[in-house]
């Protein structure tokens, strides 16, 4: 099959997929070259793809059916061709995407792996695509929102057309409003405020959890977020839904706000969506800075983590240190409070040298609280100690200035 721009094989995972090159496409070194390509493809999602697949397969091994896969926008079609190639029990995967080129490109790379049987391939708008597949009986087991930008414009239509017990994958590269960048753009987004904070990147995934928590409710809908990660520019939730009012009613209860004081470092949770009547910091009488509505829940299933790594650990990724880093941190703080303290950025405020993370750590549980790294952050912890309480520890901690 004959393309009218410049392609390349490639190998990821078990895949051997045919993709633009986008050396082609880089003229300068501010281009972008996936978004200028005629098929969008993009190599540093591949750690993303990764986990794809040992969640799906997870979550497989968890309900032990085939499965009836869906990726509305698809691209080249790399994910879900490894999807069928990777994942064992997989009955059918559907992709779309309004480019015709990506889908003739998808349908290409179906061949070349030998999953065409499995593979079915559409031109529609997502939206349109995920809307025909909401009714009983043609809804997917897996959904996998992977847009450039926010998810939510397709969440509404995803959580329609999955099955009841189903798993929805997004994925939000809007760091910027998730962050506190453009706090107006996230509320208007994610119907959540965030929060410039030194943990924004787990607000981040809260404010997409409690979006999804929000708009699952208005179907009389409840989700259980398996898990989540954040990496480079993104950052990825996998949730699994169950139908009934009173699953969704318990999903909103899991809604609330956390309070930060960024004179003192305080902060706190609120359950509720009721905007919190507290302004004031109770350490210091400071004004409190307020994030949310967004989701207090966990943000990873310790189960679901421990049937990732088993997978993992039965493959050979690229990045295979780093995805079995990043699962085993995240299985290590799924019961871990919420929010994390960076050692560096205590420092910097207390104006103090920076000791050795794990002599900060050690500390903390010699004192009896809990304390673990984080994978948000490679200098960050969580721990259920107070605000004060971890700073004195790196105070004690810290080097004498000037050694």
């Amino acid at each position: 099959m004959e393309f009218d721009f410049p392609t390349e094989k490639i190998q990821e995972g078990k895949t051997t997929i045919l993709v633009p090159k986008l050396s082609e496409y880089k003229q300068k070194e501010s281009d972008y070259a996936p978004s200028k390509a005629p098929v969008f493809y993009n190599p540093i999602m591949e750690l993303n793809r990764d986990f794809a697949v040992v969640a799906l397969q997870a979550f497989q091994r968890i309900v032990e059916r085939e499965l009836y896969v869906s990726e509305p926008m698809t691209g080249c079609g790399l994910r879900g061709v490894r999807l069928a190639v990777e994942v064992e029990g997989i009955k059918k995967v559907v992709v779309n995407d309004l480019n015709p080129q990506g889908i003739k490109l998808a349908k290409q790379n179906a061949e070349i792996n030998y999953v065409s049987e499995l593979f079915e391939a559409k031109t529609e708008d997502a939206n349109l695509f995920l809307t025909q597949h909401a009714a009983p009986k043609t809804r997917f087991d897996y959904v996998d929102v992977d847009p450039f930008g926010p998810p939510v414009p397709f969440m509404d239509s995803a959580l329609r057309a999955l099955r009841n017990g189903g798993l929805l994958a997004v994925t939000a590269t809007d760091m910027a409003p998730l962050c506190g960048v453009h706090p107006r753009a996230c509320l208007r987004k994610y119907g959540g405020v965030p929060l410039r904070t030194d943990y924004c990147h787990e607000l981040a995934v809260r404010l997409v959890c409690g979006c999804l928590t929000m708009m699952a409710g208005k179907h009389e809908t409840g989700i259980k977020i398996l898990f989540s990660h954040s990496n480079d520019h993104y950052v990825r939730v996998y949730a699994t839904i169950k139908h009934g009012a009173k699953k969704a009613d318990n999903s909103i209860k899991q809604m609330g706000y956390i309070l930060h004081c960024f004179s003192c470092l305080h902060r706190e949770t609120v359950k509720g969506i009721t905007s919190p009547t507290k302004q004031v910091c109770p350490i210091c009488g400071k004004k409190v800075k307020v994030s949310g509505p967004l989701w207090l829940g966990k943000i990873a299933d310790k189960n679901f983590c421990s049937l990732m790594l088993e997978e993992i650990n039965k493959r050979n990724f690229r990045q295979q240190k780093r995805i079995l880093k990043t699962a085993t941190l995240i299985k290590n703080e799924a019961n871990a409070p919420i929010t994390y303290y960076r050692v560096d950025q205590i420092c910097d405020k207390l104006n103090l040298p920076v000791p050795p993370q794990k002599k900060v750590l050690d500390k903390l549980r010699e004192d009896g609280f809990q304390a673990v790294l984080t994978h948000f952050n490679s200098r960050g912890f969580k721990t259920d100690a107070s605000a004060e309480t971890v700073k004195q520890i790196v105070t004690k901690a810290a080097p004498p200035k000037g050694n």
